[in-house]
């Protein structure tokens, strides 16, 4: 149960631990924190996916380590029973980054959800929002690191001649075409050699859901991979690979998602 729907969550809305995970491309000029101080779902957490990420790199969003996990998870008052409930206000679906972030250290990933349609279906239903500071308490947080599901760009390139396992980018056709400039400076345009294009944005629909389970299989199967290969989801900075790993994760509930952390502000650098 990767995504809950705003209903479900009306209704456990005192059961849960609610995270907001929204993060905006610099181009928008959009700020998540800001637009979480101004109205947020009641009790909701901000989380800020620059500040929690690795601080000593210059690539964008790359996992912290275990060790400032921890302390980040004690200082939003999250333990390790919580059931989470993740959403976001942006339009690349950040949510399903804090979603993985989660799994790759340890959380169960049966209590780890993403708000299907986010803040944007929430306000349409007329669901109570406010802009209360949420107070938390520190909590006692155990992490584990799950390593096998992230790839760096040694595996990256190994696997290009060995392909033990699929690479499937969720960038525009466009970009991954190599037919127009990257958003980001000092960035070759172009994909990784032998991967595979599904952009994000074909899984999603106008209201920001996911689209159904059939649709996201036919998409999947259209690109002929190999389907005994494990998976690998890459983007432009490890944001929008996590919204492929958490729709492949509904049509098969045994996949663990799996990310190419650097990605191609890493993989395209000039």
């Amino acid at each position: 149960m990767s995504l809950v729907d705003t209903n479900w969550l009306q209704e456990n809305i005192n059961n849960v631990k609610i995270i907001d995970c929204s993060w905006h491309m610099p181009q928008t000029k959009r700020n998540g924190l800001n637009e979480y101080n101004e109205e947020h779902i009641p009790e909701a957490i901000f989380f800020d996916l620059d500040k929690n990420s690795k601080i000593d790199t210059d690539l964008p969003h790359m996992l912290t380590d275990q060790n400032s996990w921890k302390k980040i998870m004690e200082e939003m008052g999250i333990e390790n029973k919580d059931q989470i409930v993740i959403y976001d206000n942006s339009d690349v679906i950040s949510s399903c980054r804090g979603w993985y972030n989660l799994i790759y250290f340890g959380h169960d990933p049966k209590l780890v959800h993403v708000l299907n349609g986010g803040f944007k279906k929430w306000k349409k239903e007329n669901k109570i929002t406010n802009n209360k500071e949420v107070i938390t308490k520190n909590s006692i947080y155990l992490c584990k690191e799950n390593k096998e599901l992230v790839k760096n760009k040694k595996e990256i390139d190994e696997n290009i001649n060995k392909n033990d396992f699929s690479v499937i980018d969720a960038r525009s056709r466009e970009r991954f075409e190599g037919k127009v400039a990257e958003p980001r400076k000092g960035l070759r345009s172009g994909s990784i050699e032998n991967s595979f294009c599904l952009p994000f944005g074909e899984l999603i629909n106008d209201d920001h859901t996911f689209v159904n389970k059939d649709k996201i299989l036919e998409k999947f199967k259209s690109l002929n991979f190999d389907p005994s290969k494990n998976l690998v989801f890459s983007c432009g900075s490890g944001v929008t690979a996590s919204v492929l790993a958490l729709a492949y994760s509904l049509i098969n509930d045994k996949y663990m998602p799996t990310i190419y952390d650097g990605s191609w502000s890493e993989y395209g650098r000039i």
